[in-house]
């Protein structure tokens, strides 16, 4: 068979590049005092005119949109050019080319920097597309968004979420070389690269991502500071006066410290050091001025958000010596800049050695083409059905975290691609499946992170993971700790990334720990998320359900919500199986048309279940609906909607241990909910339920008063 990925557009891993020697830690100085002559650069242009292209084109579009930030642009140029004309491995004709390196502007707001470096390097990024920056459906939005731009691994915006991003990608790199590469063949031999500014390093998501990077040994994660000094408010000795040397080297990260971001040679030097040593991650520090080139507003909050303005854009010509006419980029400017014959002869040699490589071993070569499509195995329909069968068969009563546990140990061994880890709560998320084995220094190969009390870190690392390609990563907490991490997922939706949350101890069921453990709102919050997919089963076959339609799910995160307490199996036809996959379902119904409707979730179907017989001694005729998943339920067509929640019936109560206000769109004006509206308590969960209100007595009571 022959395998091709020249020109392909499926994305994933890594990039071809020269074989390095890991040396022992070189001597810094060593590296530092590179003489700029020694500098290889293949262009006769003079690269401070080349990076001087980034910082005139940011400054027009910026100009041009009179929105936007180009004082990073123009004080990381420098830096730009050097990286991306001597280091960065890429095939602007191919942005998902496996092998290539990643490059992460994690300082997002500076998109200017990246949508030029595009555009001078021979992306499908055209100068028309520069000068709609900002504008509606453009594929240069304010601040990069994966999906829009060729190019783009990641969005960025939220600060510090972009370099967590990119220590999950480090993490697939070397667990693909771990497990794909051979002594003859690295497959799989790239790097990532991370711009970031002031402000990543102060947002917490960095600390927790960049101490769990130095842990790991992420060698191949190399990271630069735009140290500026300047933030939107002024300058940051006001307020930021963090050791981050210090800080870093704590973290296990090699620091190379006091670079000049202006100068070429410092910079190449660093990148030569940070790149001899994959044991650790890197950090280069590089000293530079926000907004340079521009006489009256470089070094200054002036020119970080906002335009420069014509007159200062003119003295900014001036000082450059860059005659040219707003939006025009001198030919021989642009031929410095052209990568796509490099890159192509880059893919072409990576193409070579993986014909090669399928050839010696074509059983790897099969399960890496796999993956990096974004293929489930071939028998995946076939097994996954078995495995809802046999769950339904055995009909278990037990907590929904346990059935959650047995989903992840028969799916796990089908999936090699599978990649999770807890926040330091396996032992109650039930995270760790038979076959998880750990990710270390070294152990490279494994597929569970411990990811330590790094909640917010966990969800952009798994984002990251995601984002690489060829990998379905799942985060495991506590349902109410997702508030540490909601931005996170926020992002996972953002760029529907199909990242799998797995949320336990979902209700007042928590018991003793009492209200700070017990999520009230968090249901209906993640609800609201454009493009989340949140469940929460009622039992076993519910629990394996969700767990398929996750995996299945290409296109968007799921938020799993499993209880602590054990839940009854619940009777079901096959039909029934079937339409859990619809969201919602009549999992009970009554002969004739229902003169009351329970719509729950969760916990509370056994009580809409239990309460069904008294009802009815009442004289109700009562359908009972399941809906584990509102989304996939509003998702299904009106046929379908009307003949589970048919608009004959208004007198309708949903039950809900959590805030009741989601659940009117369902009830309607007539109808009623039983739900939190309040925090909780702490007491055992049986008292718990009870206080609330979660019981027959109070379904009976309140059917009753519906009218």
């Amino acid at each position: 068979m022959q395998y091709s990925f020249l020109n392909s557009r499926i994305p994933l891993l890594s990039h071809f590049q020269e074989r390095m020697v890991v040396s022992k830690t070189p001597s810094i100085n060593r590296f530092l005092t590179v003489n700029a002559n020694q500098i290889t650069h293949m262009s006769s242009v003079d690269r401070q005119i080349m990076a001087n292209a980034i910082r005139i084109l940011s400054a027009d579009a910026v100009q041009q949109a009179n929105s936007g930030h180009p004082g990073a642009p123009m004080g990381m140029a420098d830096i730009a050019e050097v990286l991306w004309s001597d280091f960065f491995n890429h095939n602007p004709a191919d942005p998902k080319w496996p092998n290539r390196d990643r490059f992460i502007l994690s300082n997002g707001h500076g998109s200017m920097l990246i949508y030029s470096l595009l555009h001078l390097s021979g992306y499908d990024v055209s100068l028309d597309d520069v000068k709609n920056f900002r504008q509606l459906h453009s594929k240069t939005p304010g601040h990069p968004e994966y999906g829009y731009t060729p190019g783009i691994e990641t969005t960025t915006g939220p600060l510090g979420q972009g370099i967590a991003n990119a220590v999950g990608m480090a993490i697939a790199e070397q667990k693909y070389a771990a497990e794909f590469n051979t002594a003859e063949h690295a497959l799989v031999d790239h790097f990532t690269y991370v711009f970031m500014g002031d402000g990543c390093m102060m947002e917490g998501v960095s600390h927790e991502a960049c101490s769990l990077a130095g842990t790991l040994g992420l060698g191949k994660l190399v990271a630069f500071w735009d140290d500026n000094g300047i933030s939107i408010d002024g300058e940051v000795g006001g307020w930021f006066t963090d050791d981050t040397q210090g800080r870093f080297e704590a973290y296990g990260w090699q620091v190379i410290a006091d670079v000049d971001g202006h100068d070429a040679a410092s910079i190449s030097a660093a990148v030569k050091a940070a790149r001899a040593d994959q044991r650790r991650p890197t950090l280069i520090c590089c000293k530079t001025v926000i907004g340079k080139g521009s006489p009256s507003k470089e070094g200054s909050e002036s020119c970080h958000g906002a335009p420069l303005g014509q007159d200062e854009l003119a003295l900014v010509r001036e000082r450059l010596d860059w005659s040219a006419e707003p939006f025009h980029v001198p030919a021989d400017v642009y031929q410095a800049w052209d990568a796509k014959t490099a890159g192509q002869t880059k893919q072409a040699e990576w193409q070579a050695m993986f014909d090669a490589y399928a050839a010696a071993h074509p059983d790897n070569a099969k399960e890496f083409e796999r993956r990096i499509q974004g293929h489930l195995p071939a028998n995946w329909a076939k097994d996954a059905a078995k495995i809802v069968a046999d769950t339904n068969t055995a009909a278990a009563t037990l907590a929904t975290r346990k059935s959650s546990l047995n989903a992840l140990n028969d799916f796990g061994p089908l999936l090699k691609e599978l990649i999770g880890g807890s926040a330091d709560l396996a032992g109650s998320n039930y995270t760790i499946w038979s076959g998880s084995e750990g990710i270390s220094r070294d152990n490279k190969g494994g597929n569970y992170v411990y990811f330590g009390v790094r909640e917010f870190a966990m969800a952009a690392i798994c984002n990251g993971l995601s984002l690489y390609g060829g990998l379905i990563p799942y985060a495991g907490t506590f349902l109410v700790f997702s508030d540490y991490m909601r931005n996170g997922m926020r992002m996972s939706a953002l760029m529907k990334q199909p990242v799998i949350y797995v949320l336990t101890h979902d209700s007042i069921g928590l018991g003793e720990d009492g209200p700070t453990h017990q999520p009230v709102e968090h249901c209906a919050s993640l609800r609201l998320i454009p493009n989340m997919s949140l469940w929460r089963p009622c039992d076993a076959v519910e629990s394996v359900v969700s767990w398929k339609v996750a995996i299945e799910n290409q296109s968007q995160p799921s938020s799993l919500v499993f209880s602590r307490q054990n839940l009854p199996h619940q009777e079901r036809t096959d039909r029934q199986i079937a339409d859990i996959e619809r969201g919602g379902y009549i999992l009970r119904d009554c002969e004739g048309e229902p003169s009351l409707i329970l719509i729950a979730t969760g916990s509370e179907v056994a009580l809409a279940m239990d309460s069904v017989s008294k009802l009815e001694d009442k004289g109700e005729r009562v359908r009972v609906v399941s809906m584990p998943c509102t989304d996939l339920f509003d998702a299904q067509d009106a046929a379908y909607k009307s003949d589970v929640l048919p608009l004959s019936c208004e007198r309708r109560i949903a039950l809900e241990a959590g805030s009741s206000d989601y659940w009117y769109k369902y009830v309607g004006l007539r109808g009623a909910v039983i739900g939190m509206t309040s925090f909780g308590e702490s007491a055992p969960a049986d008292q718990l339920f009870v206080h609330f209100g979660f019981t027959v007595e109070n379904v009976v009571s309140t059917a009753a008063g519906l009218v």
